[in-house]
This record gives C-alpha cells, structure tokens and sequence, in this order.
C-alpha cells in the first residue's frame, strides 16, 4: 500500500517527487508529505489528504523548495489516523535521520518499549516513527554510519518494508532498503530516482533495478555516482542487474478519458488481443505458452491443482476453476491466500499451485507462494508486472499483457486473467486428450472472437447510463449468476461495492431462495447474467420469482433473447458466445454500470475511501 519517491542527482528535487507522488497515489492517499534537502538541513511539508492539497499547501507558502535530493510518501493509513501528524515523512529525535516507509512493524510496539525507557518522545502513532528512531539508537550507542545502522535495525524488525532513509547533514546519500513491499531505482547517469512502482519516474529512465527481499542500496552523489547493493543479513556486497522499462508513457496517462478505470474498461479489447497474441494461433488453431509447454507433465500429471490468489483475482481464480475441470477434467480448489498461508494446508511434492496477482507484489499472495515452495508444489504464476516479486519467486509462469493499471478497482486485469486461464485449461485439455479436436478447434476460433465481441458490449454504455441514473440512488443491490458466470455476479458486486458505497452481494442464482429472496422488494434491483447457455430454463424461473416479489430485474442477455428481455425491466444485450468463454464478455457490463453509478454519485471512481490498488501488507 502507501507510495514512496526519493530522487538523488542535480535537477531540482521537488518537481520529480510532486509529479511521482500523483503517479503513485493509486496506493495510498489518506495524507502525503515531502523532504527536500540542502546543505545541511532539508524543508518538510506533510498534510491530511491527497497530493493535490500537498501540493497547494506548499504555494502557499510563496517560497522557492531548493535542493537536488529528496524524499515523498503519498500514505495508506495502518497505524495511526490520517492527520498531519501521522503522515510520512518521520523525523528522529534529534531531527537529524528522516524516513519514509511502505508497510508494517509487527513488533514495533516492544521497540517502542525500550525507546521509551532510553529517553525516547514520540509524535506520532505510527510504526514508522518507531523505526527511524531505533536507528537513530543504534547509530548513537555504537558511534556508527547510517547505513551499518539502517542494516543492523532492520535485522531486529519483524514485518514488511520498503524505506528510504537520509541524514540531514549528509544530503548527499540515500540508504533504500526492502523486505516483502515493492521497491525499485529508476538509474541515469547524473541521477538516481527510488519509487514503490518505476511507474512514477518513466519519464525520466527506464534503467530499473529491482531491489529484491533482503537487500538494502546506498546511494551516493559526488564527482560521480555510487550505487552499493548489499545484503541486510550479512553486509554481503552484491552486483545490480540493471532491466530496461517496456511500458509506454501514454499508457500510464488517461488520455481522453475522465478517469483511468474507464480508460481501463475500454482498453478490454485492445489488452485481451495482447495477452493472446504470440500464444493463439488461429489459422493453425495452435495455442502456446512457453510457461506451460516446458512444464507439461507436470500439469498433465496433477491429481490436483489449487488457485491462490486474492479479490478480484480470487474471482478469476473461480472461473479458472470451472475452466480447468471442464475443459482439463482435473480437480480444482480455489484458496483465499489470506487463509491458505495460515492454515497449515495439505501440500505435497506433485502438487501444483497456481497464485494469481495483478501487481505480482500482493502480500498474502507471496506469503501463500512462498510457503507452497517450502513444501515442495510446483508455482505456477499468472501476473502482470515484470520483475514484481511473484513473477521472480514462481517456478514458471505467464504474464498477462494487460499493460499498467491505475484504477484502483480492477478492470481489465480481470479479463486478461481469465484469458490466460481459458489458455491454460485448452493447452492441458488437448495434451490430456479431454478435449477432442473439434470442440478445441472451435473454442480457439471463438477466443479469437473475443476482442470484437468486447468492442461490441461496449456499445451498450449508454443503454447502462440510463439505468444507472434510474438506480444510483439505492441502498442494495444484489448480482446473481450460474455456473461460469456465478464468479462474475461476485465480481460484478465487489466493482459496485468499491466504487460507488452501495451494499451489493453476489449469488449463485439458485440459492436465492436460501436467503437473499428475503430482500426482494420493489426497492431491490437485482442484476442476473442470463446467458442462454447457462441453465437458461432455472434463470427463467429465477427472474419469475424475483418479479413476483416486485423485484426489479437488470438482465445481460444474448442478442435475440425474446423471453427475458419481455420479463426484466432493463436489458443489457451482448453478443452470443461459448458458455464458457462468456465471463469475459458478460463482466464487461457490470464493469461499466458500476463505473457509471459511482460516477453519477459524485465519487471518485479512480480512488475509492479505504482502498488502494496494491495490497502490498497484510
């Protein structure tokens, strides 16, 4: 969660971090707060809020911030409210060591103990004020430098970190370190830059490095730049690989678009084409990911296969599930990794375990990840970002092409997901023959289709605007759906939910009658995925006993669906698809009739209370 910029080199510092922070405030935006450097001292300013009122705090101080090295947070409350107070930076004691930090002290509490009793005050109540000031400790009991300070503390805390520490009289050096959050240096010739997500410093390099878990860099600035990467545990001395950044600046911009969630909608077509291209070969009907050809005994071999993953992934991971035993015939569980990591699971050597991330950094999700390699499973990864933890820890695994995704509430990660799983579940299928030729041709000239059957339900974005209005002022909203579809009714709530504040739930439209009935009334809308294929005749009945409860019905329908669309009470058409590809075109409706009924509630849609697009703690 919560974002952190640092820069290092000769431009002036405040600029690169206030611009950064926007970039990064999809992680956190409870309250934000910079540190600019000069020969020894450095100018803070923090406030309650989003960057925007950082920023407008500063102007109005009417003074130029100089100095070529500085540091910025853009926060995800954990400890401690949002206030001034609590927001990041935090300084020591003596104001002389300054900290910005992404993550969680789990035993932050007992060093706060000994602190106390050693003369220690604190401002704050959060367990990163905890942390500079046991450095500052360590540095003045045992007359050391900052860094073998900065290594020696961080070899007495307990939880998740990135940091970035500095010295007000030695503004000429950052001590970065990481354990469990993301952290990566954006590297040119003349200047260092530091950030949660290279996102926020594209347009200044695209050399990155990657710290991993368990390293910490200094970096210097004199007659030249220094960059030393060393080992927390040990003080071992390490080499930096240096990748190079592929995305695109204008993908991280919203263009013509409000905000970038809807931008994210409409880029389903374009990201879907992405994530199959170079695997599906449809004039050959070939389908090929290299991730799982050179591992494909050991898919084909599995008495069992487990998802993990984490919201909307979780979601996907259940559509993977019906996928894998429909089209593979090989038994599924789908785990919440928040609970798989803590239960003692039942993993063995043959097992195979697939963890499924937007961001590739989800804690629980690298916990469980982590935990399923000590007993031995094979990984299988599906993310989207290169180089992120997840995708560095796995065994094998696919990237899914979605490009960067800012909105908070995720969207087309989504859909990507689900398409690597249709070619997951396809690849497996045909290897273990459960699939014959035909029916396996056939699903590979229907996911080609997808892009275009996608561009299509997007049409319907006005009809979806019309009934937004008509329901966005409601308490509740229920989402029922069948088979395949049933994870799309979930996820269809949780994008409502997110974005708008309105209570909905998602159901299997066949337990309706085993509770949630209870709330049907002529104030409850109820939005049900009646595909034809998908036990059309059961949601016939479903739609019959919602109305005559004086429910009113959403329905996303096939087109030339007569039957339903004489029932509900507003129709949203998509194009006629395979049953079990039509997740990812049946979603694509509820994405936007959540976006629009945020949006006509004033929200904003990109940065939803409480949230924040990486759960990078637990």
């Amino acid at each position: 969660m919560c974002g952190i910029i640092a820069y290092l080199g000769y431009r002036e510092a405040y600029p690169i971090l206030i611009n950064g922070l926007k970039k990064l405030e999809y992680r956190g935006y409870d309250s934000s707060g910079v540190a600019v450097f000069y020969k020894n001292g450095y100018n803070l300013y923090k406030t309650k809020g989003r960057v925007f009122e950082l920023e407008k705090k500063i102007s109005s101080y009417k003074r130029q911030i100089k100095g070529t090295m500085g540091i910025g947070h853009t926060r995800w409350a954990t400890h401690g409210i949002p206030d001034d107070i609590n927001a990041h930076p935090h300084v020591s004691n003596s104001n002389e060591l300054i900290i910005i930090h992404n993550g969680i002290i789990e035993n932050y509490y007992a060093i706060k103990i000994i602190l106390l009793k050693n003369g220690f005050t604190f401002k704050s109540k959060t367990d990163t004020e905890v942390l500079v000031n046991l450095i500052e400790y360590i540095k003045k009991e045992n007359k050391l430098s900052l860094e073998e300070a900065v290594r020696i503390s961080l070899n007495e805390i307990v939880g998740a970190y990135s940091i970035a520490v500095a010295e007000k009289s030695h503004p000429e050096t950052i001590i970065v370190a990481k354990l469990g959050s993301p952290l990566s240096l954006g590297i040119n010739k003349k200047e260092f830059f530091v950030a949660s997500d290279p996102i926020s410093f594209i347009d200044h390099t695209k050399n990155v490095l990657y710290l991993k878990d368990g390293e910490m860099a200094i970096l210097k600035k004199g007659k030249k730049l220094d960059l030393d990467l060393r080992k927390i545990r040990d003080n071992h001395r390490l080499n930096p690989i240096i990748k190079k950044l592929k995305i695109n600046l204008k993908e991280i911009e919203k263009g013509k678009y409000k905000y970038f969630m809807l931008k994210e909608i409409y880029e389903q077509p374009k990201t879907i084409l992405d994530t199959l291209r170079g695997r599906l070969l449809i004039p050959e009907k070939i389908i090929c990911i290299d991730g799982i050809e050179s591992h494909k005994d050991i898919f084909i071999n599995a008495k069992c296969i487990t998802i993990v993953a984490c919201g909307t992934s979780w979601h996907a991971s259940l559509i993977g599930e019906y996928l894998l035993e429909e089209l593979a015939r090989i038994p599924v569980e789908v785990e919440y990794a928040s609970e798989f990591r803590y239960r003692n699971p039942i993993v063995g050597k043959k097992d195979v375990i697939i963890v499924i991330s937007q961001s590739g950094e989800t804690a629980d999700t690298l916990a469980a990840l982590k935990l399923a390699k000590k007993k031995g499973a094979f990984v299988f990864g599906i993310c989207n970002v290169v180089g992120s933890s997840i995708a560095r820890n796995v065994d094998a695994g696919a990237y899914t092409h979605a490009g960067p995704e800012i909105g908070v509430a995720s969207t087309k990660a989504f859909t990507a997901q689900i398409t690597v799983l249709v070619l997951l579940a396809l690849i497996i299928g045909k290897h273990k023959s459960t699939i014959n030729d035909y029916h396996y041709q056939f699903l590979c000239k229907e996911l080609g289709s997808i892009p275009e059957k996608v561009d299509f339900t997007l049409k319907m974005d006005n009809t979806i605007k019309k009934i937004s209005q008509k329901y966005h002022d409601v308490n509740n909203f229920l989402y029922l759906g069948r088979g395949i579809n049933f994870p799309v009714a979930l996820e269809g709530a949780l994008k409502l939910k997110e974005i708008s504040y309105i209570h909905a739930e998602g159901y299997p439209a066949a337990e309706m009658k085993h509770g949630p009935i209870a709330l049907v009334d002529e104030n409850m809308p109820v939005v049900i995925i009646a595909t034809k294929k998908g036990c059309y005749d059961k949601i016939i009945g479903n739609i019959q006993e919602i109305k005559a409860r004086k429910g009113k019905v959403i329905a996303i329908i096939n087109e030339g669906d007569i039957q339903v669309n004489l029932l509900a009470d507003h129709v949203i058409k998509i194009p006629n698809i395979s049953e079990i590809l039509s997740p990812l075109v049946t979603v694509i409706p509820l994405q936007l009739l959540a976006y629009q009924i945020a949006h006509i509630r004033g929200e904003n849609v990109d940065q939803p209370r409480n949230l924040a697009k990486s759960v990078t703690v637990e």
